[in-house]
């Protein structure tokens, strides 16, 4: 479907700029009027490989101010498909005006809320659908769209924490690179063209460092191109080869400092998600099931799909989640206690909260130890480097005799 660049003023006579797909001119002008808005001028564009610019990408903040409206809107009272559009009428994101403008265009045609969202799996992804529609069922909508939305913030404030962690070291890792670059192509030659013509027996270390320089100064393409290479054919497998994604999950999983980070990462995301789909009516099989997609991770879907079969089989839902061998005593526990007192959502919001204390204090303690650990390491470096160019240096100051 075509995109088209609009001019339009509004029912007050204010001027509204923006982007929206249609068919044609007269379905262009439809649709504003719609939304309320009389079309001026307009022209065509061609969308690129990601849709709509940048600026008008759907976030996961929009999302919560979304759902914040909604839950506003639902608890006051107003009729769904009117605080849908007024809520239209007053968001500055052209692509979730749009959106919305499909959502009001479907529900007017005899849709529910759930299904028009299901449209939508760019913008509403399965748990947010399904969610919605238990809500629908057992009239819970105000509670689903406030939990959606305190969901979603957590959401963001993890994804702000996991991308501290992982800033700073791809920093320093950056600099890291740069100076022993600089080192090996300017310092090093300098250096060992000192120490020729001196006539001067180089130690092993010297030879080795200055082959390791004439390397990277004669193919410094391939020095550069080898990683980016290396990175892209790293990704084509992991598009098409299903087993290569599950040995890098477990690859993740296990690593020295960000493995234990990002489990309790992926199983903090599980058990929120899963308390708020049990909490909102979801069966627990159905809750496991939609589950798999949200962790993001083979490895564990593969055991929340295990731990499904079990609990299928006749396995209680603790017992189940013990045989995974991912979640600890404490939490099988929690989990125990609120499976015998049939307050399983509350215990795993307990869970949840537990999860959250030990990500922040992770994430804390690793950008604790990653600047002294990085510092060691390119101290270590520069070390061996001036080791190898000095010491040739300091045997012939040994050898002299005042």
């Amino acid at each position: 479907m075509p995109a088209f660049k609009y001019r339009a003023v509004d029912r007050t006579g204010r001027a509204a700029r923006g982007s929206l797909d249609a068919m044609n001119e007269v379905d262009l002008e439809l649709r504003l009027r719609r939304m309320g808005l009389d079309l001026i001028t307009f022209s065509e564009v061609k969308k690129s490989a990601g849709g709509f610019g940048r600026g008008s990408r759907i976030t996961r903040r929009d999302l919560i101010a979304f759902c914040f409206d909604m839950e506003q809107m639902t608890r006051s009272g107003i009729p769904l498909l009117d605080g849908i559009r007024d809520l239209r009428d007053t968001v500055e994101n052209p692509h979730l005006r749009e959106v919305l403008s499909t959502l009001i265009e479907n529900m007017e045609g005899g849709s529910i809320l759930s299904q028009t969202m299901a449209q939508h799996p760019q913008v509403f992804d399965k748990v947010f659908v399904s969610l919605i529609r238990a809500g629908e069922q057992a009239g819970r909508l105000t509670e689903v769209f406030e939990s959606l939305a305190t969901t979603l913030r957590w959401q963001d404030e993890l994804a702000a924490q996991t991308k501290q962690l992982m800033m700073y070291p791809v920093v320093v890792l950056v600099v890291v690179v740069a100076v022993m670059m600089f080192m090996l192509t300017y310092l090093v030659p300098q250096v060992v063209t000192l120490l020729k013509t001196m006539g001067l027996v180089l130690p092993p270390q010297t030879r080795a460092l200055i082959a390791i320089s004439d390397f990277v100064i004669n193919y410094w393409p391939l020095v550069f191109a080898a990683p980016i290479l290396l990175a892209v054919a790293a990704v084509f497998l992991l598009r098409l080869s299903p087993k290569a994604q599950y040995w890098w999950d477990y690859a993740k999983l296990h690593s020295p400092v960000i493995g234990p980070v990002l489990q309790k990462i992926i199983l903090s995301r599980f058990t929120n998600f899963f308390a708020l789909m049990y909490r909102s009516g979801i069966t627990v099989l159905e809750a496991i099931k939609t589950s798999e997609d949200i962790v993001a991770n083979r490895v564990i879907a593969d055991g929340l799909m295990r731990a499904g079969q079990q609990i299928n089989s006749g396995e209680s839902l603790t017992e189940a989640f013990r045989n995974l061998g991912i979640f600890p005593p404490l939490v099988i526990r929690m989990m125990r206690v609120g499976e015998a007192t049939g307050a399983l959502d509350e215990s795993l919001t307990n869970v949840t909260y537990f999860y959250n204390r030990d990500v922040k204090d992770a994430v804390d303690r690793g950008l604790a130890m990653i600047g002294p650990a990085l510092t060691v390491v390119l101290g270590g470096m520069l070390m061996l480097i001036m080791w190898a160019v000095l010491g040739p240096v300091y045997d012939i100051l040994g050898n002299l005799k005042f």
